[in-house]
């Protein structure tokens, strides 16, 4: 069981591989993404990873740690507050706010080098037994 004020966190370094892949399953081929002569010339300077990449990241947390197997999401707000570049080491983290019943509300960030570059909340369910 969990509490509110729990926390649990995961870290993951964003490879080429996770990127290429990530527009192969989504279907988002966004030059900005892929390919690095288009995205020197973007606001970026560089090619970034896909936001619902980083994003993704936070649903290892919630499915794997926090609350755990069995998890649905319900709903999830995001504000992309920085770019994911390659290389970047994304910690990624949840919080319980509150509780009540099987829906669970908590804080989700996706942050580097301590700055926070994904930052929203998600109300999930929680299966029988966590």
């Amino acid at each position: 069981m969990f509490d509110i004020g729990d926390k649990a966190s995961r870290t993951r370094t964003v490879t080429e591989e996770d990127i290429v892949n990530f527009a192969e399953v989504s279907g988002d081929h966004n030059s900005v993404h892929l390919d690095e002569e288009y995205a020197k010339n973007s606001i970026f300077g560089k090619r970034i990873a896909h936001g619902m990449l980083g994003a993704s990241f936070i649903s290892c947390v919630l499915a794997n740690d926090l609350p755990g197997d069995g998890t649905i999401y319900l709903s999830q707000s995001l504000r992309f507050l920085k770019p994911i570049s390659i290389g970047d080491e994304v910690i990624s983290t949840v919080e319980v706010l509150s509780i009540e019943g099987k829906k669970v509300k908590l804080s989700t960030t996706c942050s580097v080098e301590g700055d926070n570059v994904i930052e929203g909340e998600a109300i999930v369910l929680f299966s029988e037994g966590k």
